[in-house]
């Protein structure tokens, strides 16, 4: 009678992804530090809210929403110690075509399937799979992103409505061609005046959050010269709305499905990148992949209820925290408090920022999520990195970015299949000499030729091994070697058998030996061995295939019976 564990029973599984006694333990060994660090993403992470959240299509106050509710339940539930949760430029990327053809409640309902998504792969421990893209199709994404983000924030840096439409180069060239029409120095001046201190100050004092003190000083500047050319954010409600489900649409779940798996994919890829971004930056951290979904999906099934958008782990604002030094979930539930006091105390004095602030925000982070080091190596490690790096970032620009990681995944794939094709070879060696004299050795070598198959034989390497055996002439045996066989699938072993079935009617007999275990089981399973004729076997050893082929030539009278020695 068999038990099931309980962590493989439903209920096992949703304990093994809930908060522990040694959370809280960690959360109470430096609570000081936690807060400063908590404190200094937060500073960093409001004009990003914000920012994001007036992309997204749905507001600032929807962005604020995200970040606290998001970034507390993320924290809690994640599989992180310091993983910091929030709206990212990469789901922004997602959400811009669905808030234009779904509006605002397209986006919520999309979010909330997509956190269920997100809960019901980490119950199937889907976690562990993500570390299998490759880091090309990332580096390209990435890229990608940073360049659609970029192009996001034209019109508000431009000081131009934002033209309608889903295709971002076109919605671009729309705003560049308001602008033309009645230029809008001041928006310009804001937007410049805001990238360049961020990305200046960021290189000067590192530790400093340059954003927030660019976003304060053009506010200021705006406020004090009447700058009418720089609209602000406008008004923000003082504190998040009460919960509500009037949002969903459940009428349109089935058209919206499809987005939903979009989101869900995107905010497991990144939320796991991100968690692996902060493992790789301490010593002795390791996050839970499984946990760290459940968190996201968990997060992302609230915050629409609050008006927010689907959020991930952000990998900017996680790496602010560990370099700020947080060692616990306390940090991130840190962040969160503090955004949470901002939206009910100062909403106000927010709701001043001009948009064209928050665009020179963004223009800012686009360009420092490109790591020219990291794209420039990925380009000349090899010709396949390179061309899967390039189009994964050309389809995200072009297309979107759920197809784009599809593409770069099939064209990683196709090519590494390549590579691992041209590496099988088909060896010609020499026969031992073993027991046999050097005349018999020498009567042996004129009949008798082996080869070693090294590496996978499988559908894209076999039928190069067809030519290969198919031309082989002028001898009455081949013992074909195959303890080297990495791997062989049907299609393999049937190109084996076409080979074997040719030279066989060319009057060549074929041995084998050193078939392992699961090769014999596909060879059997296509015929190659049980239906072949009594003079082709399998021999477990090669000095055993050359003792039967000598047998065989003595038979057929090729050798003579009692050699001389």
């Amino acid at each position: 009678m068999s038990h099931t564990s309980p962590t493989r029973s439903p209920a096992g599984r949703v304990l093994s992804l809930l908060p522990t006694r040694s959370d809280v333990a960690e959360m109470r060994r430096s609570p000081r530090r936690d807060f400063l660090a908590g404190l200094t993403v937060a500073i960093v992470a409001l004009p990003l809210a914000l920012g994001f959240g007036v992309s997204s299509g749905l507001g600032a106050e929807a962005g604020l929403a995200t970040a606290v509710v998001a970034g507390a339940l993320a924290a809690v539930f994640g599989g992180s110690n310091l993983q910091v949760s929030g709206p990212t430029g990469a789901m922004t990327v997602v959400l811009v075509p669905i808030a234009a053809r779904y509006g605002p409640g397209g986006v919520m309902t999309v979010g909330l399937v997509a956190g269920v998504l997100l809960m019901l792969l980490a119950m199937a421990r889907a976690g562990k799979y993500m570390r299998y893209v490759p880091a090309p199709v990332i580096e390209g994404f990435t890229l990608g992103i940073a360049g659609v983000i970029g192009l996001q924030q034209v019109p508000g840096a431009l000081g131009v409505e934002t033209p309608e439409g889903e295709q971002i180069l076109v919605v671009t060239w729309r705003a560049v061609e308001e602008f033309a029409r009645s230029p809008n120095g001041t928006a310009v001046g804001l937007a410049v005046g805001v990238a360049v201190v961020m990305l200046v100050g960021a290189r000067w004092r590192p530790t400093v959050p340059f954003s927030i003190v660019a976003v304060i000083a053009a506010t200021v500047v705006a406020q004090v010269f009447h700058l009418d050319a720089a609209p602000p954010i406008g008004d923000l409600p003082a504190g998040l709305p009460a919960p509500s489900l009037g949002f969903l649409d459940l009428g349109a779940l089935g058209t919206l499905l499809p987005s939903a798996v979009a989101v869900a994919a995107l905010a497991a890829l990144e939320s796991l990148l991100s968690a692996s971004v902060a493992d790789g930056m301490t010593v002795g951290q390791k996050h839970d992949p499984d946990r760290e979904l459940f968190g996201q999906g968990l997060a992302n099934v609230a915050v629409p209820l609050f008006g927010g958008v689907p959020a991930t782990g952000a990998i900017a604002r996680t790496a602010v925290n560990v370099r700020a030094g947080a060692s616990s979930r306390l940090a991130a539930l840190t962040h969160a408090a503090v955004l949470a006091a901002i939206v009910f105390a100062a909403a106000p004095l927010v709701s001043r920022i001009p948009l064209a602030a928050l665009a020179g925000v963004l223009l800012a982070t686009a360009i420092r999520m490109v790591e020219i080091g990291s794209v420039r190596a990925m380009a000349r490690a090899t010709r396949s990195d390179a061309i899967v790096l390039a189009l994964t970032a050309a389809a995200t620009l072009a297309l979107d970015l759920v197809a784009a990681v599809i593409i770069g995944l099939v064209v990683a794939g196709v090519l590494a299949l390549r590579a691992v094709a041209t590496e099988a070879r088909l060896d010609e060696v020499p026969l031992d000499r073993g027991d046999h004299s050097a005349e018999e050795h020498a009567l042996l070598a004129e009949h008798i030729v082996a080869y070693r198959i090294d590496g996978p034989l499988f559908f894209a390497a076999a039928h190069r091994f067809l030519l290969e055996l198919s031309e082989v002439a002028d001898v009455r045996v081949i013992i074909l070697r195959m303890s080297r066989v990495t791997t062989m699938d049907a299609t393999g072993a049937l190109v084996l058998k076409d080979a074997m079935d040719k030279l066989e009617r060319r009057g060549i007999t074929v041995l084998l030996s050193g078939i392992r275990p699961g090769q014999h089981q596909v060879l059997e399973s296509v015929g190659a061995l049980d239906a072949l004729p009594d003079q082709r076997r399998a021999y477990p050893t090669t000095h055993q295939a050359i003792r039967a082929a000598r047998d065989h030539l003595t038979h057929t009278g090729l050798l003579p019976t009692n050699p001389a020695t």
